[in-house]
């Protein structure tokens, strides 16, 4: 009999996640490499115990292994991933399965409870509304103040986008994102500096408002050009970009929360820098050292996610157990990449 090919699918995704081969797996679960391998591609069900024991390995509850759902359709067709060109391919591959783990828990998650957003995401088509035009309505659609965008997270949080920070695999990949339904979820390296990952955040939410429907040529682009007017809005950052020298840096980081070399990109796209000052300022980030590790990245207020806090909270409040979050999730709660962080006890006064 052929099982659900979703399960095994799921238990592919949940092994890649985890960072184990199908040989640690098959020796985690006491089972042969081989059965394992046609459990994976569908061709054979296990039995109930063989499924016990591989979701044991998996850290997993049993029955949603059994049931596969919400794998629908193909994985991370439509998953976004803000990578640099040397990534291993192994490390990209482990970083898209656990994205599409953690849509596995956010699917089962919101089909138990109820998430009324704030705001909301658009979606915008970018042949007909350009990237940095498409920010400029989604800043005015949730009524940010003009200029500097403090506390992105928040505003991330209250438009419903789930964001999971994460140790990816390599610092070379800073983020993916994607549509669940119509539950938009963000995964961020932990591992990057806050200018860096607010850069990341504003990014992947020019993927989710520009890149639901057809491919376009280059969403790579169309996302920097978002995130660039999203972060450093053209009519109000303009002036402080003419004559920009690199002392002038600094306290433009800290205004406005992101790179150095983000603020020298956006002077060269306004066109205020020319390719040679431009040039001549990367040579001297270069000679200081600044193109690996800029100064004031540590002093910007940290982004820290709170709704699957809040979320987790709430369903310990109605007096749900790990046992709970585990039959809601399909992931037990010591499993690392379980999604919802289990809520630190709250002290009391005496």
């Amino acid at each position: 009999m052929i099982m659900n090919s979703t399960t095994g699918e799921l238990i592919r995704v949940a092994r890649r996640a985890l960072g184990m081969t199908q040989e640690q797996l098959a020796v985690a679960a006491g089972l042969k490499q081989g059965p394992l391998s046609r459990y994976e591609t569908g061709a054979r069900e296990p039995d109930e115990a063989a499924l016990g024991a591989i979701a044991t390995a998996l850290q997993m509850n049993a029955k949603a292994l059994r049931d596969g759902s919400p794998f629908r359709a193909p994985l991370a067709v439509d998953a976004h991933m803000r990578r640099r060109a040397t990534t291993r391919v192994t490390d990209w591959t482990r970083s898209e399965s656990e994205l599409n783990f953690y849509r596995f828990q956010v699917s089962r998650l919101f089909d138990a409870i109820d998430m009324t957003p704030t705001l909301s995401v658009p979606s915008l088509d970018p042949m007909t509304t350009p990237a940095a035009e498409g920010a400029r309505l989604v800043r005015q659609q949730w009524k940010m103040p003009i200029g500097p965008v403090d506390q992105l997270m928040r505003w991330i949080e209250a438009a419903g986008i789930i964001v999971i920070l994460k140790e990816l695999p390599t610092p070379r990949i800073d983020g993916l994102s994607q549509w669940i339904g119509k539950v938009p979820v963000c995964l961020v390296n932990r591992s990057a500096p806050t200018d860096r990952l607010r850069w990341t955040l504003a990014h992947e939410l020019g993927h989710l408002v520009l890149h639901s429907g057809e491919a376009v040529t280059d969403p790579e682009q169309e996302a920097n050009e978002f995130a660039a007017e999203f972060l450093m809005p053209e009519t109000v950052i303009r002036p402080s970009l003419r004559n920009l020298t690199i002392d002038k840096l600094l306290p433009l980081k800290q205004q406005w929360g992101v790179s150095m070399q983000a603020l020298i990109q956006r002077a060269f796209g306004l066109h205020v820098m020319t390719s040679e000052e431009r040039t001549r300022m990367y040579k001297r980030f270069s000679a200081r050292g600044w193109r690996k590790r800029e100064p004031g990245s540590e002093s910007l207020a940290p982004e820290s996610p709170e709704l699957l806090i809040r979320v987790a909270h709430g369903l310990t409040a109605r007096g749900l157990d790990d046992t709970d979050i585990e039959q809601i999730t399909g992931v037990a709660c010591g499993n690392p990449l379980q999604i919802l962080p289990r809520p630190q006890p709250r002290l009391r006064a005496l």
